[in-house]
């Protein structure tokens, strides 16, 4: 649905952008995260006939960015962080106004229109005008304008920025309905566990360059290790350290972080296969296992080991 090889954008002597390259597929979500100037903005700008790429190419539902622009835009829906309401409508005027650019009828985008400003709890706003919404209203009516032609592609640029946390989790709910419709979906954001939370796929842009790409769970792996266990058992281990410690060396593929009192904290590559193995073991200990865990690591640890090894591997 969204294809981009090899994406450049020169602005003079400066690189905005250096061979970008993502596919989302139908149904997906592909959080495109990093920090502030590092080339969000200007690869979706590309993505969506906005910009033209110095070099490269993309496609969108099948459709050139750079020879079939019309096309594109009818393909996509989007919303920057500053929607650009014009303050002076209504809300229903303004769904009106781009309703009929997108080809729509008025009875159409009427319905449309009042169907989504209910699905995101603005009942009764449809005739108040824009300028006396707050920050966050004007952020939902931003989505709705991006939503209301049905695209089957959008690109969403801090969706919910600004919004209280019952209105951001409205928005949310939204966004995974939505890639359930076999929408492809491109989520620029700041919030890490929005991404974490959403996303199928994580990409993180740094000084113009796709620096990580993958999973959740693929990235945790790459860029922390082997996922960190907990376990708790019915009694100390006292004495038994050592003994404990000589066991597993001849069993489970392991490395023991620490081993005292009743608690146990270890690495392994893959916790499936090792944590019955260890619990084997434990029970030849006469160790009975309380409780085993995972210890949670977050997208933000991964966001900051991705950014901080950029920054230290950048020449100044």
């Amino acid at each position: 649905m969204i294809e981009a090889h090899q994406l450049h954008k020169q602005f003079e002597a400066f690189t905005a952008v250096h061979e970008v390259s993502l596919n989302v597929a139908k149904g997906e979500l592909l959080a495109l995260l990093g920090p502030n100037g590092a080339g969000k903005t200007t690869s979706i700008r590309m993505i969506s006939s906005i910009l033209p790429p110095t070099s490269g190419w993309a496609r969108i539902n099948g459709h050139d960015v750079v020879a079939q622009p019309d096309a594109v835009r009818r393909s996509i829906g989007m919303l920057t962080e500053q929607p650009g309401l014009y303050e002076r409508m209504t809300s229903m005027e303004y769904l009106q106004f781009y309703g009929r650019l997108y080809g729509m009828n008025k009875s159409d985008i009427q319905d449309k229109g009042l169907a989504l400003l209910n699905r995101f709890n603005m009942p009764g706003t449809a005739d108040r005008r824009l300028g006396d919404f707050s920050k966050g209203m004007k952020q939902k009516v931003g989505l709705i304008r991006a939503m209301l032609h049905n695209p089957a592609v959008l690109l969403l640029d801090e969706p919910t920025s600004a919004m209280d946390p019952h209105s951001a989790k409205l928005v949310r709910d939204a966004i995974s309905e939505m890639r359930s419709d076999d929408r492809a979906v491109v989520l620029c954001t700041h919030n890490l566990p929005e991404a974490e939370r959403l996303a199928d796929r994580i990409a993180i842009i740094n000084a113009g360059r796709i620096v990580a790409k993958g999973t959740v769970a693929e990235l945790k792996q790459q860029l922390l290790g082997a996922p960190t266990m907990e376990l708790t058992l019915d009694r100390p281990l006292n004495g038994q350290t050592e003994a404990f410690k000589e066991l597993i060396a001849n069993g489970p593929e392991i490395e023991i972080e620490t081993a005292a009192a009743n608690t146990i904290r270890y690495n392994t590559p893959d916790p499936i296969q090792t944590n019955p193995q260890l619990i084997r073991h434990l029970s030849g200990l006469g160790l009975g296992v309380v409780t085993l865990h995972e210890i949670t690591r977050s997208l933000e640890e991964v966001y900051l080991s991705v950014v901080s090894e950029e920054k230290q591997e950048t020449p100044s």
